[in-house]
């Protein structure tokens, strides 16, 4: 995205704030190349059984999250400041359609962003989240 650097880089400077409420950097390397990439994401604050994790999501028609199957150490820039995670690729139909229910739940401004519908009582419409999930992928990023 011709954006990124310029997010990168306002994410890495003092006027962080602007953007890092629900922004970070995520880096990581490649698993064929070796290569180290960044790029940035958009994060939600989420808890589950687990605890305390990061949540970011990705079309799957993108490269970038393949890095992180079956667990990968990420060094994410958040909030001005550098920490390390383990981040964990959920692809399973079901567990992305759940893991987006978890996040309307949580989060439910975001469900308009994915066009998600709310019922009267303010729950995702199971239809809608799963339309909503069909071709993404969930990260759960987990501070060291």
């Amino acid at each position: 995205m011709w954006f990124n650097p310029i997010i990168e880089w306002l994410l890495r400077s003092p006027l962080h704030f602007f953007v890092s409420k629900n922004m970070m950097l995520i880096s990581f390397t490649g698993r064929k190349s070796g290569k180290r990439y960044t790029t940035p994401v958009n994060y939600w604050r989420m808890t589950d059984e687990g605890g305390e994790y990061l949540a970011t999501t990705s079309q799957k028609d993108r490269s970038w999250w393949r890095n992180l199957r079956g667990g990968a150490q990420v060094d994410l820039r958040l909030q001005g400041e550098d920490r390390v995670a383990i981040a964990e690729v959920i692809e399973d139909e079901q567990t992305v359609v759940q893991s987006f229910q978890d996040l309307f739940m949580q989060v439910p401004q975001m469900a308009r962003y994915y066009n998600v519908g709310l019922d009267e009582s303010g729950q995702p419409l199971k239809e809608s989240v799963a339309q909503a999930a069909k071709d993404r992928v969930f990260i759960k990023s987990r501070l060291a």
